[in-house]
């Protein structure tokens, strides 16, 4: 697949202030406004996360999530959090780009390992494209429907 968007990842203490002030509106955005749900997004986890940015060719922030190395968010496994895309460019299957550059990055920083995620219940069929497969009971987190899904 052609990349679409422009892609870097980036650690804490890479992301510019600019960067960070993007991505924290993009999250309220999302998940905030969009979702009305209201929730700690910032939750300290920032800190250790590296941060992957999808810019278009204006360089606005059209994806983005956070990833995790072994152990930092569930134990024995990597995991892709945050994973949005900005509402106005939900047709454009960067969707698609993002969560295929997540996976690829978490592999090429951290090395081959099992990913963990937290997922969205309506989300469920978007992930298992990507080889993600439910494991144990639904939650409610935030007022959400979520499933752990694991992908080996």
């Amino acid at each position: 697949m052609k990349r679409k968007l422009l892609w870097s990842a980036k650690s804490w203490d890479e992301l510019s202030k600019d960067d960070l002030y993007e991505l924290l509106a993009l999250r309220t955005e999302v998940f905030v406004v969009e979702q009305n749900c209201v929730f700690q997004d910032m939750d300290f986890k920032d800190q250790i996360s590296l941060h992957l940015l999808g810019r278009d060719e204006d360089g606005v922030l059209r994806a983005y999530s956070r990833l995790f190395d072994t152990d930092q968010y569930y134990k024995g496994y990597q995991s892709i959090g945050r994973i949005l895309t900005h509402g106005k460019t939900r047709k454009s299957q960067y969707g698609i780009e993002l969560l295929e550059v997540s996976i690829e990055t978490l592999k090429k920083n951290f090395g081959p390992v099992s990913v963990k995620i937290g997922a969205q219940k309506y989300l469920t069929s978007f992930y298992s494209k990507f080889g993600f497969k439910e494991i144990g009971e639904d939650y409610i987190e935030d007022g959400i429907p979520h499933c752990i899904m694991i992908k080996d």
